[in-house]
This record gives C-alpha cells, structure tokens and sequence, in this order.
C-alpha cells in the first residue's frame, strides 16, 4: 500500500472482478464464450493475489463478512480464492487446480439469483426453494456443458460439490476428482458460515474452522488444515480479542497460524483507539484471546490505514 491510490487501484479492482463474475453467474445464457471468460476471471485473480495475498485476503473477508448484499457472486470469489490456496499449499497439479477452481467460480450458477434472495431472506426455504437447491448441482453441470464447458473434472466437481457420498468415499484416491470435490465442500462450508444473512449473523472464523475441522472425515481433515494453514486460523480481515480484552482486526499471516499481525484498534472499556497500533501476536502479549464475528464492529474504519500499518509487519516478520 505505497499511497491511498494504490489502495483505491487494488480495492477498486477486486470490486469490479466480484462485479462482473455476477454478471456472467446473473445471465449465463447470454455470456458470450461463457467458459472463457470464466478463465479470464481466475487470471485476474491469480494476478490480484500476487501484488498482495494479505492484503486480498483482507479485503475479500470484510467484503464478505460485512453484507449479503451479491452473495452468490461474492462467496464464489472467496471460495475461488480459498481454493485457489488449498491447491497451493497441497501442491496440486495446476490443471487439477485449474478445474476446481473453476468449479468454485460456477458451482452454484444454476441458482445465483435464488442464492441472492436466500441471503436477504428472514424465513426458512419454503418447498420449491428446497427443491432448485437440491436441483442446483446436477442442473449447474448440465448448464456449464452446454455453455461449452469441457473440462470432465470442472463439471464433476460442480455436479457433485454437495453429495456428501464424496466424503465417505475415502478409500479411492486414485479418482483425484474426488478430492477435488472435497476440497470445494470444505471451502464452501467454511466460507458460508463466516458470511452472514438476514436471519443471522456469520460465525467467527475459528468458530467456522472448528465446525469444518470437527464434521471431518479422516479424508477431508487434512484439506481442513491445508485451509487454516494457508490463510490462518484468524484470516486477515477478521476481528478478534486480545487477552487484555481490546479489539483489534487481523491484517497480516505470520508463520504461526495462531499468531497474525493485528491492528488493535478497540479499548477494553469499547472506545475506539485514536491511534491504531500494529501487533505482532507471536512477539509479546496480549496473543489473540477468541474471534469475533464481524457485527462485532458496526464503526466505520479506515481500512487504507489499517493495511498500511500491517505493511510494516513485513519488517518484523
């Protein structure tokens, strides 16, 4: 974050990505080469993520955690990324990466605008709701082919992301589509609960890793770490409570995954610090006591200057 232009450049492109994903996601049929245009998606976002992960981390949580406003093209960015991540950090092959990134763009673009209304919505799924969502898989897969998708591995991944048959099936590790998949589920589930909607509030993130980590399988407990690992049990982005009982927003990974740089920007009476400090967790007290879910902070923040302290981490690091 060289200047405040920088950071209007960076903020402004991940906008206008999250942007037009809704637009293909909102009309598919009337995409032009929807498939590639999908893949331009992701090379946009690969190159977002090399100018600065942290710092797209940061911003993807609080965009994600902050309004359900575009929901369905805002959670399949995150889960995107978060994929994106996994695959990293588990070496995948880049055309198995590809594929499910991929399907983490479009899994659920056979009911975007159904996921859209699910979001504002204060009542329960009534019954023809329940159905296009138990639809949505099978019919996305058949969408996506005959948009002209033909990566095997992509429809695969989206007509089966919610069959939960893929976790129990752990013994066939030769069928790498299947771990795939459940990298995608685990990503999915995790990046919903921390999302919030109108007839709730979204989990704080280790509440949401811990959900993940504990309805795991053997098979899929080692995705569930290559997640905390790869973008911290405390993601950049999230809130959380010291041990002295301020606030503080994390903004950077260290090499610990329970010891991020934070800004403390909250007293322990409630007001707000006048001047944010930056914190590295893993050098001295107070360490990071519990998260918090972002209704935790309605005050607006200065998000420009909160990163540009966490730019100072690096030298600390």
């Amino acid at each position: 974050m060289r200047d405040e232009n920088a950071y209007e450049d960076l903020l402004g492109q991940w906008s206008d990505l999250e942007s037009g994903l809704g637009v293909i996601l909102g009309s598919p049929a009337t995409t032009q080469q929807f498939a590639y245009r999908v893949v331009q998606y992701d090379r946009w976002m690969q190159g977002l993520l090399q100018r600065d992960p942290d710092v797209g981390l940061y911003l993807l949580f609080q965009l994600a955690s902050n309004s359900p406003v575009g929901y369905s093209a805002s959670h399949a960015l995150v889960c995107a990324v978060l994929c994106h991540m996994v695959g990293t950090e588990l070496k995948l092959p880049p055309a198995e990466r590809n594929s499910l990134v991929h399907a983490a763009l479009t899994m659920n673009v056979a009911m975007t605008a159904l996921q859209d209304q699910l979001a504002t919505q204060t009542e329960r799924p009534n019954q023809a709701q329940q159905d296009a969502i138990r639809a949505h898989p099978i019919k996305g897969a058949m969408m996506l082919a005959n948009l002209g998708v033909s990566d095997d591995a992509w429809l695969e991944i989206v007509s089966s992301h919610h069959d939960d048959a893929v976790d129990r099936n752990t013994g066939d590790e030769t069928h790498r589509t299947l771990l795939l998949t459940r990298i995608l589920k685990v990503v999915d589930r995790y990046a919903a609960m921390i999302s919030p909607r109108a007839s709730r509030t979204g989990r704080s993130a280790i509440e949401s890793a811990r959900s993940v980590m504990a309805r795991a399988t053997a098979g899929v407990d080692e995705i569930g770490q290559a997640l905390v690992r790869s973008v911290g049990l405390c993601p950049p982005g999230t809130y959380v409570r010291l041990e002295n009982d301020e606030l503080a927003v994390v903004v950077r990974r260290s090499g610990k995954t329970n010891e991020p740089f934070v800004v403390v920007i909250g007293k322990p009476s409630g007001e707000f610090h006048s001047v944010p400090r930056l914190h590295a967790t893993g050098n001295a007290p107070p360490k990071i006591r519990s998260a918090l879910p972002s209704v935790a902070v309605r005050t607006p923040l200065n998000h420009f200057y909160l990163l540009q302290l966490g730019s100072q981490a690096l030298s600390l690091a």
